[in-house]
């Protein structure tokens, strides 16, 4: 069974900024596998979601998806979303 942990907030855009560079931070200096090359020991990362923060193991080598939709609409105005996705098999 899977397990979503979301969180959502609205935040000046020098705050979002520093949540991302926080996180590939994390993908950047996440611990490696354990000395005998498995990964019991292996830390992953952290990742801060709201008040939690949920440990991850990420493989080397990560899927990767960005995304961007523009739309206008009469009634509730111009729109512009973003979306990332980083996908993987735990290690």
């Amino acid at each position: 069974m899977a397990e979503k942990t979301l969180h959502e907030e609205r935040m000046s855009r020098a705050d979002v900024a520093t949540q991302l560079r926080r996180l590939a931070d994390e993908l950047d200096s996440g611990e490696d596998e354990g000395e005998d090359g498995g990964t019991e020991g292996a830390g992953g990362i952290e990742v801060p979601v709201g008040n939690k923060r949920v440990r991850l193991t990420p493989p080397e080598e990560i899927g990767y998806e960005i995304g961007v939709r523009e739309g206008s609409s009469v009634l509730r105005g111009n729109r512009e979303t973003v979306s990332l996705t980083l996908d993987w098999k735990p290690r």
